[in-house]
């Protein structure tokens, strides 16, 4: 399992940054009966261009951006992070395990935002030169469940604060990509406990490794 790409996805209140970080623990640990080298990163926001880029797209609350405006944004992010960050490391063959790729931009950009899905393709393609996942971990949670855990957070974004419809919008994005990609999108169960959803994650990932 060397030079792999394993991408976390979902809507708000997934809890993808926390199973992240559980996983790379347990990967570290000899979870799957060996030692990995092991790097986390994250879109937006992966490189010093892209923390910039971040806080314009998620920090800066009230930005009204146009839709199209905010798609390029994230391809620009997408662009100098594949070259700077997740190219050079798979190359190394290290796991690299990012928090949001391309089918982040699909969910929230084109189903969400309303915006052509063929255009999103194309800028995709673009950005991520020819870079797919591995695997890429969907955590499901009910819309209304992961925006109750956002707002008992207490920090939220400017995603956070789309309406309902908006984060149903995108959470049926990721139901039809996950029906579109089966051989590298697996569904998981994000509604239970934290314990509950790492083992599950940790069972796809040994399943994926034995059979690699």
């Amino acid at each position: 399992m060397e030079g792999q790409l394993i991408i976390f996805e979902g809507i708000e209140g997934g809890g993808k940054s926390s199973q992240l970080e559980l996983t790379e623990q347990w990967l570290l640990a000899g979870g799957l009966g060996k030692t990995f080298e092991v790097i986390t990163t994250r879109e937006p926001g992966g490189t010093d261009v892209g923390k910039k880029l971040r806080s314009l797209l998620l920090n800066d609350y009230y930005l009204d951006l146009d839709p199209r405006s905010e798609l390029l944004l994230y391809a620009a992010d997408r662009a100098q992070h594949v070259q700077e960050v997740l190219k050079p490391h798979l190359a190394q063959g290290k796991i690299v395990l990012c928090d949001r790729f391309i089918d982040s931009t699909t969910a929230y950009q084109g189903y969400g935002r309303g915006l052509d899905l063929k255009l999103i393709h194309q800028l995709n393609a673009i950005a991520a030169d020819g870079l797919e996942s591995n695997l890429t971990l969907w955590l499901d949670v009910a819309v209304e469940t992961g925006l109750e855990r956002v707002k008992q957070r207490g920090k939220r974004d400017r995603l956070d604060l789309a309406d309902i419809a908006f984060h149903q919008r995108v959470r049926e994005g990721y139901v039809s990509l996950a029906q579109q990609f089966p051989q590298r999108i697996v569904r998981i169960d994000a509604n239970g406990t934290t314990e509950q959803v790492q083992a599950q994650i940790q069972r796809v990932l040994f399943a994926s490794y034995c059979n690699s």
